[in-house]
C-alpha cells in the first residue's frame, strides 16, 4: 500500500454524495489512462470516506449502491476515472517532469533527422519544446501527446518516424554481454550462435532505437561488431 503521507484523495461527487479514496498519484493516474495497476499499491486505506482528510468513512454499502458497483475495486476504478485527483504543486511538478521526459526520449528514439540520417540529441528537443511552447498534460500518456507535440515541434525541428532492420555480428568474447544489451531494446527476428562462439542477428527497430544500440554495442565491444541495414 502507497504511505499515508504520499497518498492524495481521489473524488467523485454523484447523487449528491461525495465519496473519496487516499492513492498513489502516479498509479491513479495509470489508471486513469486506462493501464492496469497493482490494487495492492494503489490504496492507502481500503476504505472509501466521505470527507478523506477528516477520517469520515462511507457506509460501503450505500456507496456501491449509488456508484452502481458490487465491490470495492469496481468503486475505485469509478471514482478515479469519473472523479478528479487532487495532487499538491510539487507532486504536479515532479509528473510533470517525468511526463516530459518520456516525450523526449520516445521522440529520440522513434524520430531522426531526415537530413543527417540521425536521432536528434535530448536537448535539443527539450530546447525546441521550450520554442514551440508545448502545453504537456500529466493526464495523458506520452503516446497520446505524441500527435499534436510532433505538429508543434515539425517547424522547429525536422523530424522522420521510420524502422531499421538491422544485422550485426558480435564476436564470442562480447556475445554474452552484448545479448544482455540487445534484449533490453526487444526481441531479435532471428538469431543464430555460430560455430566460433560469435552471435549475430536480425531485429527490427525505430530509427532512433537503433542508433542508440549501436552506440552502446561500441561501447561495449569497442567497435569490435560488425551491423548493417538492411533493406
Amino acid at each position: 500500500m502507497v504511505r499515508l503521507e504520499e497518498a492524495v484523495v481521489a473524488r467523485l461527487e454523484t447523487r449528491g454524495e461525495r465519496f473519496e479514496i487516499l492513492v498513489d498519484p502516479d498509479l491513479a493516474l495509470e489508471l486513469r489512462q486506462g493501464k492496469e495497476v497493482d490494487f495492492e499499491r494503489l490504496l492507502a486505506v481500503d476504505t472509501i470516506f466521505k470527507d478523506a482528510r477528516r477520517g469520515d468513512r462511507a457506509s460501503l454499502e450505500h456507496a456501491f449502491r449509488l456508484l452502481n458497483v458490487s465491490s470495492l475495486e469496481e468503486a475505485v476504478r469509478r471514482i478515479i476515472r469519473k472523479g478528479e485527483i487532487q495532487l499538491t504543486a510539487e507532486q504536479r511538478r515532479r509528473m510533470q517532469e517525468q511526463r516530459r521526459r518520456q516525450i523526449v526520449n520516445y521522440i529520440a528514439r522513434h524520430a531522426i533527422n531526415p537530413q543527417t540520417g540521425a536521432p536528434h540529441p535530448a536537448r535539443r528537443i527539450e530546447k525546441a519544446l521550450e520554442e514551440a511552447k508545448v502545453n504537456i498534460s500529466i493526464h495523458k500518456s506520452a503516446e497520446e501527446q505524441m500527435p499534436a507535440i510532433i505538429k508543434a515541434l515539425r517547424p522547429l525541428l525536422p523530424l522522420k518516424f521510420e524502422e531499421r532492420r538491422i544485422a550485426v555480428k558480435v564476436p564470442a568474447q562480447h556475445a554474452a554481454r552484448a545479448y544482455g544489451v540487445v534484449t533490453k531494446f526487444g526481441k531479435p527476428e532471428k538469431e543464430e550462435w555460430l560455430g566460433d562462439g560469435s552471435w549475430a542477428f536480425v531485429m527490427k527497430l525505430p530509427a532512433g532505437a537503433a542508433e542508440e544500440l549501436f552506440r552502446e554495442l561500441n561501447a561495449l565491444t569497442k567497435g569490435d561488431f560488425e551491423s548493417r541495414i538492411l533493406r
